[in-house]
């Protein structure tokens, strides 16, 4: 089985502690979403688990070995960090074949990959011409060229158009399903939700949460229900008598927190409260993130006043 493994991690810079007592692990077979406020080591973490970046203590191992004993790494690991790390000289093609060729793949592997990443039409074109979205695709393409067992992935949908957004939901998910080990670090909450099977969330450097998504969730988010009707105070009076603390909105619809659908409608039909809409507001991956990390942000700026 080929995991990520983080344990007690620490990295100083100077007197600063950018990553400090890590210990996590990447499992295959599902998407783990990386998150933290900015500044809270996340690119520092996946630095140190490429080798690019000495530990001052701790370790960091895919598949049992560090990333640095790797002959041809391509074939093991593919990593996206910087879309810009491409040469702008270079054709696309000639980019990916340096590499095909650094690590022993055959050429026929980067023909693939350009069509598997809607590269192909524009293959022959130099990197410099390149949007940050195309260039984030090229990115992901060089990461996938050795078709390795664990794919590292640093905000691979900035700069991606909406259809870019969507692939990239299906290639993650597509990857997990194939047993593959898969870590992405993204600011997004919404587009994380849409592919996170399970969540690693840091701040200031230290590990704040390793757990599945759902859970996360369900764990800072309480459920809430939303209502309507045309009779405001048979409503309120229903609700309040069973222990319901419901607050009206401007729009004139009401949520009741920490209730379920099922009980809310039961209450208001056997009152005989007429009822415009009832629904369920899913907590979302944005508020539980938002209520764990509120107090680990590094930079923050204070609300204007109007």
């Amino acid at each position: 089985m080929t995991s990520i493994d983080v344990q007690a991690l620490t990295k100083e810079y100077g007197t600063r502690r950018a990553v400090d007592a890590l210990t996590f692990r990447v499992l295959p077979g599902r998407v783990t979403g990386f998150l933290g406020p900015n500044g809270a080591g996340k690119s520092t973490t996946m630095r140190l688990v490429l080798g690019l970046d000495r530990p001052t203590s701790g370790t960091a191992t895919i598949g049992g070995r560090p990333y640095a004993t790797f002959r041809e790494p391509l074939r093991h690991v593919g990593a996206l960090l910087d879309a810009q790390a491409a040469h702008g000289s270079r054709t696309a093609r000639n980019h990916l074949r340096a590499l095909a060729a650094s690590n022993r793949l055959p050429l026929t592997r980067v023909d693939e990959v350009l069509e598997e990443t809607g590269l192909t039409s524009v293959a022959n074109r130099r990197v410099t011409t390149y949007s940050l979205g195309m260039r984030q695709r090229l990115g992901i393409a060089a990461a996938l060229l050795g078709d390795p067992e664990v794919v590292l992935l640093d905000e691979p949908s900035n700069g991606l158009d909406p259809e870019g957004i969507v692939w990239i939901r299906g290639l993650l998910r597509r990857l997990a399903g194939q047993g593959r080990t898969v870590l992405v670090s993204s600011h997004l909450m919404n587009e994380t939700a849409s592919f996170a099977d399970h969540l690693v969330v840091l701040g200031r450097g230290r590990l704040l949460a390793d757990t599945p998504m759902r859970e996360f969730i369900h764990a800072r988010v309480k459920p809430r229900v939303r209502i309507r009707t045309t009779d405001a105070t048979a409503l309120r009076n229903v609700l309040t008598a069973h222990g319901h603390d419901a607050v009206q909105h401007e729009d004139g619809h009401w949520t009741v927190p920490d209730a379920r659908v099922d009980d809310i409608g039961h209450l208001a039909s056997a009152a005989g409260v007429p009822i415009l809409e009832l629904a369920a507001e899913e907590a979302t991956l944005e508020q539980a993130y938002l209520d764990l990390t509120a107090t680990q942000t590094e930079f923050t700026a204070q609300p204007q006043e109007v």
